[in-house]
């Protein structure tokens, strides 16, 4: 009778650990229309930005703006470096908007950006 209810006992944490497995597959995919899996490759692509003056006036309000355009994934920007890397989804949004979003900022003049790489 003691071994049933061990038996019983680690079936139920199995059960337990194999429905609360996340599939961390699915968080990267989305699925069409039709149920299938559709996978999506984010691009990665780093810029130098000009005209940045501080750290928090500057380039948190770049990184802000850049983190809520749709498709952008993820978005930091380093004032010291004068670097930005962005994550984006390119069927969402392309570079050059990625780009144009940074150098529109502010009075659409202050900043410039430059050495885009595409990874």
């Amino acid at each position: 009778m003691k071994s049933v209810n061990i038996a019983a006992g680690l079936f139920f944490i199995g059960v337990l650990l194999t429905s609360c497995h996340n599939n961390s597959k699915n968080s990267e995919n989305q699925l069409s229309k039709n149920g299938n899996e559709v996978v999506v490759s984010p691009q990665k692509v780093t810029f130098t930005i000009d005209g940045m003056t501080c750290p928090e006036g500057c380039a948190k309000t770049i990184q802000n703006k850049l983190s809520e355009l749709k498709g952008v994934t993820s978005a930091t920007v380093d004032f010291d470096k004068k670097l930005a890397i962005v994550s984006f989804d390119a069927d969402k949004i392309s570079k050059d908007s990625l780009v144009q979003s940074v150098e529109n900022t502010g009075d659409g003049q202050t900043y410039k950006v430059s050495n885009i790489l595409v990874k």
